[in-house]
């Protein structure tokens, strides 16, 4: 999907030298999925103790 942005320069070319990114679709990409899976972390410590995960790993492991 094409998309016309208005980003400075200036910051392109920073976040470009520090990751590595040989482009600027590259570049955008991985800065979108780093802030989904940050995103995703964040929910999931927010669940920290609140989630009942009552299961036995022996038989999870299906061991008798």
């Amino acid at each position: 999907m094409r998309t016309t942005l208005d980003i400075p320069q200036k910051l392109i070319d920073e976040a470009m030298k520090i990751t590595g990114a040989k482009t600027k679709s590259q570049l955008i990409k991985d800065a979108l999925q780093g802030e989904i899976d940050r995103a995703k972390r964040k929910r999931l410590i927010a669940k920290k103790g609140i989630l009942d995960l009552d299961m036995d790993l022996d038989i999870l492991r299906d061991r008798h």
